[in-house]
Protein backbone atom coordinates (compact mmCIF):
# COMPACT_ATOMS: atom_id res chain seq x y z
CA UNK A 1 0.00 0.00 0.00
CA UNK A 2 1.26 3.35 -0.69
CA UNK A 3 0.62 4.78 2.26
CA UNK A 4 -0.25 8.32 2.61
CA UNK A 5 -1.11 8.56 -1.14
CA UNK A 6 -4.76 10.86 -1.29
CA UNK A 7 -6.50 10.30 -4.52
CA UNK A 8 -8.88 13.75 -5.17
CA UNK A 9 -12.18 12.47 -5.14
CA UNK A 10 -11.38 11.54 -1.27
CA UNK A 11 -10.34 8.03 -1.52
CA UNK A 12 -7.61 7.03 0.00
CA UNK A 13 -5.01 4.54 -0.39
CA UNK A 14 -6.14 2.17 3.04
CA UNK A 15 -10.25 2.82 1.84
CA UNK A 16 -9.23 0.83 -1.52
CA UNK A 17 -7.19 -1.81 0.39
CA UNK A 18 -10.09 -2.25 2.78
CA UNK A 19 -12.54 -2.46 -0.01
CA UNK A 20 -10.36 -5.07 -2.09
CA UNK A 21 -9.89 -6.77 1.40
CA UNK A 22 -13.44 -6.80 1.16
CA UNK A 23 -13.89 -8.42 -2.42
CA UNK A 24 -11.76 -11.41 -1.02
CA UNK A 25 -13.64 -12.10 2.08
CA UNK A 26 -16.32 -12.56 0.38
CA UNK A 27 -14.70 -14.76 -2.30
CA UNK A 28 -13.32 -16.61 0.47
CA UNK A 29 -16.88 -17.13 2.25
CA UNK A 30 -18.18 -18.41 -1.19
CA UNK A 31 -20.94 -15.06 -0.91
CA UNK A 32 -20.75 -14.97 -4.49
CA UNK A 33 -23.83 -13.16 -4.94
CA UNK A 34 -22.49 -10.36 -2.09
CA UNK A 35 -19.44 -10.34 -4.42
CA UNK A 36 -21.56 -9.48 -7.87
CA UNK A 37 -23.32 -6.54 -6.11
CA UNK A 38 -19.31 -5.17 -5.83
CA UNK A 39 -19.83 -4.82 -10.05
CA UNK A 40 -21.34 -2.41 -12.33
CA UNK A 41 -24.21 -3.25 -14.68
CA UNK A 42 -21.21 -2.70 -17.46
CA UNK A 43 -17.99 -4.30 -15.98
CA UNK A 44 -16.02 -6.61 -17.30
CA UNK A 45 -14.01 -9.43 -15.49
CA UNK A 46 -10.75 -10.42 -17.43
CA UNK A 47 -8.12 -12.86 -17.02
CA UNK A 48 -6.03 -12.77 -20.16
CA UNK A 49 -4.56 -15.66 -21.90
CA UNK A 50 -0.98 -13.83 -22.99
CA UNK A 51 1.54 -11.59 -21.07
CA UNK A 52 0.20 -7.62 -22.14
CA UNK A 53 -2.52 -8.80 -23.77
CA UNK A 54 -3.92 -5.56 -24.63
CA UNK A 55 -7.22 -6.67 -26.04
CA UNK A 56 -9.66 -9.30 -25.19
CA UNK A 57 -11.88 -9.13 -28.09
CA UNK A 58 -9.26 -10.02 -30.95
CA UNK A 59 -7.26 -12.52 -29.12
CA UNK A 60 -7.92 -15.94 -26.87
CA UNK A 61 -8.73 -15.62 -22.92
CA UNK A 62 -8.91 -17.41 -20.45
CA UNK A 63 -11.92 -15.67 -19.23
CA UNK A 64 -13.69 -12.49 -20.24
CA UNK A 65 -17.14 -12.08 -18.61
CA UNK A 66 -19.57 -9.19 -19.00
CA UNK A 67 -21.89 -8.48 -16.02
CA UNK A 68 -24.57 -11.20 -17.85
CA UNK A 69 -21.53 -13.88 -18.01
CA UNK A 70 -20.70 -12.93 -14.75
CA UNK A 71 -24.00 -13.68 -12.83
CA UNK A 72 -24.14 -17.00 -15.45
CA UNK A 73 -20.96 -17.91 -13.63
CA UNK A 74 -22.04 -17.13 -9.70
CA UNK A 75 -25.33 -19.16 -10.95
CA UNK A 76 -23.51 -21.84 -11.68
CA UNK A 77 -21.23 -21.95 -8.87
CA UNK A 78 -24.49 -21.77 -6.11
CA UNK A 79 -25.28 -25.23 -8.38
CA UNK A 80 -25.21 -28.34 -6.69
CA UNK A 81 -24.71 -30.33 -10.38
CA UNK A 82 -21.89 -28.62 -10.42
CA UNK A 83 -19.23 -31.20 -11.17
CA UNK A 84 -16.09 -28.82 -10.86
CA UNK A 85 -17.00 -27.59 -7.95
CA UNK A 86 -18.03 -30.89 -5.68
CA UNK A 87 -16.76 -30.16 -3.21
CA UNK A 88 -16.62 -26.92 -2.93
CA UNK A 89 -13.15 -24.87 -3.01
CA UNK A 90 -11.76 -23.76 -0.14
CA UNK A 91 -9.47 -19.96 -1.24
CA UNK A 92 -7.28 -17.91 0.72
CA UNK A 93 -6.81 -14.38 -1.21
CA UNK A 94 -3.93 -12.29 -0.35
CA UNK A 95 -3.68 -8.86 -1.30
CA UNK A 96 -0.34 -6.52 -1.29
CA UNK A 97 1.78 -4.21 -3.06
CA UNK A 98 -1.58 -2.03 -3.62
CA UNK A 99 -1.32 1.51 -5.93
CA UNK A 100 -2.88 3.87 -7.18
CA UNK A 101 -2.67 4.27 -10.39
CA UNK A 102 -4.65 6.98 -11.38
CA UNK A 103 -7.73 8.60 -10.79
CA UNK A 104 -10.02 11.34 -12.85
CA UNK A 105 -12.60 13.99 -11.86
CA UNK A 106 -15.65 11.92 -12.59
CA UNK A 107 -14.48 9.50 -9.74
CA UNK A 108 -12.81 6.42 -11.52
CA UNK A 109 -9.88 5.06 -10.10
CA UNK A 110 -7.29 2.73 -11.43
CA UNK A 111 -5.57 0.37 -8.61
CA UNK A 112 -2.80 -2.50 -9.54
CA UNK A 113 -2.33 -4.97 -6.54
CA UNK A 114 -0.21 -8.45 -6.56
CA UNK A 115 -2.67 -10.96 -5.72
CA UNK A 116 -1.86 -14.65 -4.66
CA UNK A 117 -4.96 -17.33 -4.16
CA UNK A 118 -4.37 -20.49 -2.61
CA UNK A 119 -7.01 -23.06 -3.63
CA UNK A 120 -7.70 -26.15 -1.85
CA UNK A 121 -9.58 -28.96 -3.24
CA UNK A 122 -9.73 -32.55 -2.78
CA UNK A 123 -6.47 -32.99 -0.69
CA UNK A 124 -4.44 -30.93 -3.23
CA UNK A 125 -3.45 -27.36 -2.66
CA UNK A 126 -3.15 -25.06 -6.27
CA UNK A 127 -1.27 -21.17 -6.13
CA UNK A 128 -2.47 -18.80 -8.73
CA UNK A 129 -0.54 -15.28 -8.54
CA UNK A 130 -0.53 -12.39 -10.46
CA UNK A 131 -1.16 -8.99 -10.65
CA UNK A 132 -4.48 -7.64 -10.62
CA UNK A 133 -6.21 -4.25 -12.17
CA UNK A 134 -9.12 -2.80 -10.48
CA UNK A 135 -11.57 0.17 -12.20
CA UNK A 136 -13.36 1.45 -9.55
CA UNK A 137 -16.15 3.79 -9.69
CA UNK A 138 -16.97 5.70 -6.93
CA UNK A 139 -20.62 5.40 -5.81
CA UNK A 140 -23.21 6.23 -2.58
CA UNK A 141 -21.66 4.31 0.34
CA UNK A 142 -18.19 3.07 -1.35
CA UNK A 143 -16.88 1.67 -4.89
CA UNK A 144 -18.01 -0.46 -7.32
CA UNK A 145 -15.91 -2.45 -9.64
CA UNK A 146 -15.90 -1.53 -13.22
CA UNK A 147 -13.92 -3.86 -14.51
CA UNK A 148 -11.13 -6.48 -12.70
CA UNK A 149 -8.22 -7.64 -14.62
CA UNK A 150 -6.44 -10.77 -13.42
CA UNK A 151 -2.89 -11.30 -14.89
CA UNK A 152 -1.97 -14.49 -14.01
CA UNK A 153 2.12 -14.60 -13.82
CA UNK A 154 2.05 -18.01 -15.44
CA UNK A 155 -0.89 -17.31 -17.85
CA UNK A 156 0.55 -19.29 -20.81
CA UNK A 157 1.37 -22.46 -18.83
CA UNK A 158 -1.52 -25.25 -19.00
CA UNK A 159 -4.23 -24.80 -16.52
CA UNK A 160 -6.20 -27.39 -15.98
CA UNK A 161 -10.18 -25.61 -15.58
CA UNK A 162 -10.04 -22.60 -13.16
CA UNK A 163 -13.82 -22.99 -11.55
CA UNK A 164 -12.70 -20.31 -9.32
CA UNK A 165 -13.42 -16.84 -8.84
CA UNK A 166 -9.85 -15.06 -8.45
Amino acid sequence: MNIGTQDPSGADAREIELFLIHEADLLDRRLYNDWLGLFTDNCRYWIPLEEDQADPKTTVSIVYDDRKLLETRVRRLGEASMHAQAPHSRTLHVIGNLVIVKHDDGGAISVRSNQVVTEYRLNEIRILAGQVFHELERHAGGFRIASKRFNLIDSEAEHRGIPIII
